[in-house]
């Protein structure tokens, strides 16, 4: 006998508990398992340094959703279940080692008042960029609410993509096989390119990667719409609420339950086998927060699937790694630029140039000379992340390779590429070194650290490959419509019954929602 529900989810990323908690107060039978020890993917918050001091493992802010639908819809029954946001005006910012600085403030006004502090000129040259985007704006991010395969979908991406309905195609169509560094290109102050263009990396692309261009001034606006909120308490916050909200709405949720097969009968799913050899039957549909090379070698190898899609989900490729060095410090941060005890995660850097060529070493998998990143020190708005006085500071540093194969500086021995003890201390030397050249007190406060390499991340979420933390590499190949695979562009799979949800499927990876809302309206409206 197999237990009954109406829907099973695979994994208990913040996207699978989003759809359960949609359709749990639909009065739908929904049951949540999980291999790990209790839900929420990469929101977790543990005590990694010291006791007290209690660190966002691996995602931190959330701005994408607390803009997004699925949190203006949930948010009362998650703020009565104990979720609250802390915000700044200053999302993000960038500090220079030659000691110039910039902010990035939560209005148009203030960021064009910025530029112009540092290049008269650059004011007008943002608001055009932003001008040149204007028309575009409201479809683009109705899109990141929709699945773009969807008919609802079509006429938006004709009306973006056209111009007037006419043979040509708009501006905005050219800009999605821009660069950043072209998009960039009008400012004038390398202080301002170096802010803007760098975030493009916290989307998975890089500054000079055709395709990156548009997300410079959708991530902005972005930040300025949303700013940099974190869940006072920790960024698991958001998990329990969602948790605590599907079991009271009647759903079930198991943690150390590694689904091992999606049980498909006469071309539909009927429910799934876990690694113990525990059967539950699935009476609408099985959704699945994984990647497609998962889904279909994997949980749908015992399934007929047509050998081109299952070739696409054997060629799914990866990107690079992540780096992240949770530090419990005695004080904190002591920034030379006042601003940045208000500024939610800036980037330290030499530049674009610096940034872009440190991207290329880790991209040839050579372990960076001068590696740039983000650091956020989430006890500046919540002083109830650490004991009184102390603080806590997370340095983020992307595009790392998950197998070094050498050190550009031939200063670190990286043996064989795995992320060793020594390896790791080696490199976090290294950047720890960058961060003193920005705040002075760092590494001389520093009374606990714990380093998250490629390595951890791949042990803990088999949807990173190899350890990478987005999911799946997001160049144009892989992105958009072609994701997760050019045979199945949207969340519905070759099985009609067994949707995808989390980073490999659109909007992609992040602290978003979004792919949880998209599947959660397919379901309900079935």
């Amino acid at each position: 006998m197999m237990d009954n529900f109406d829907v099973i989810m695979i994994g208990s990323g913040h996207n699978a508990l989003i759809t359960a908690a949609y359709l749990t107060r639909a009065g739908r039978s929904v049951l949540v398992l999980e291999k790990n020890d209790r839900p929420g993917g990469f929101l977790r918050t543990e005590e990694l340094t010291l006791p007290g001091f209690k660190h966002d493992v691996f995602a931190a802010a959330h701005p994408l959703f607390t803009t997004g639908p699925a949190y203006a819809e949930l948010r009362e029954d998650l703020e009565a279940r104990g979720l609250r946001y802390i915000n700044t005006d200053l999302p993000t910012g960038v500090s220079m080692e030659d000691g110039r600085t910039a902010v990035l403030p939560s209005s148009f006004e203030g960021l064009n008042a910025e530029a112009e502090r540092l290049a008269p000129g650059d004011g007008a040259a943002l608001a055009s960029m932003f001008e040149q985007l204007n028309p575009y704006v409201n479809d683009v991010f109705g899109l990141f609410n929709m699945d773009l395969s969807s008919p609802e979908a079509a006429p938006i991406l004709k009306r973006l993509l056209h111009e007037g309905g006419g043979a040509g195609y708009s501006p905005f169509a050219a800009s999605l096989v821009s660069t950043a560094r072209n998009t960039v290109s009008s400012l004038k102050s390398p202080v301002t390119r170096a802010m803007l263009a760098s975030w493009v990396t916290h989307l998975g692309r890089t500054p000079d990667e055709v395709g990156s261009g548009i997300w410079v001034p959708l991530t902005v606006m972005a930040l300025m719409g949303g700013g940099m909120p974190i869940p006072e308490g920790g960024s698991e916050k958001l998990v329990q609420a969602l948790s605590e909200l599907i079991k009271d709405q009647g759903g079930e949720i198991l943690s150390h339950s590694h689904v091992e097969r999606i049980l498909v009968e006469k071309g539909r799913a009927i429910g799934v086998r876990t690694s113990k050899g525990k059967k539950y039957r699935a009476k609408q549909a099985v959704v699945a927060s994984t990647t497609p090379d998962q889904l279909y070698l994997s949980l749908l190898a015992d399934t007929e699937i047509l050998p081109p899609l299952r070739a696409q989900a054997k060629q799914y490729r990866y990107g690079r790694g992540c780096v992240q060095i949770h530090l419990a410090l005695s004080e904190p941060p002591n920034w030379p630029d006042k601003r940045f005890n208000r500024v939610g995660q800036p980037h330290l850097t030499d530049g674009l140039d610096g940034f872009t060529l440190a991207i290329a070493q880790g991209a040839a998998n050579l372990l960076p000379s001068n590696p740039t990143f983000t650091v956020d020190c989430s006890t500046n708005l919540d002083p109830t992340r650490a004991p009184e006085g102390k603080a806590i500071m997370r340095i983020q540093v992307l595009e790392v390779p998950i197998r070094p194969r050498r050190d550009t500086a031939n200063l670190i021995d990286v043996g064989d590429g795995t992320w060793t003890h020594d390896l790791t201390e080696r490199f976090t030397e290294r950047v720890l070194n960058v961060v003193s050249k920005h705040i002075p007190n760092i590494p001389s406060a520093v009374i606990g650290k714990y380093v998250v390499t490629p390595d951890t991340i791949a042990r803990f979420n088999p949807n990173s490959g190899p350890g990478d933390p987005y999911g799946g590499a997001h160049d144009l190949a892989q992105s958009y419509l072609f994701r997760p695979l050019p045979g199945q562009p949207g969340h519905q799979t070759a099985i009609p019954n067994v949707y995808m949800l989390g980073a490999a499927t659109w909007p992609g990876h992040g602290v978003n929602g979004g792919s949880g809302y998209i599947v959660a309206q397919q379901l309900l409206s079935q």
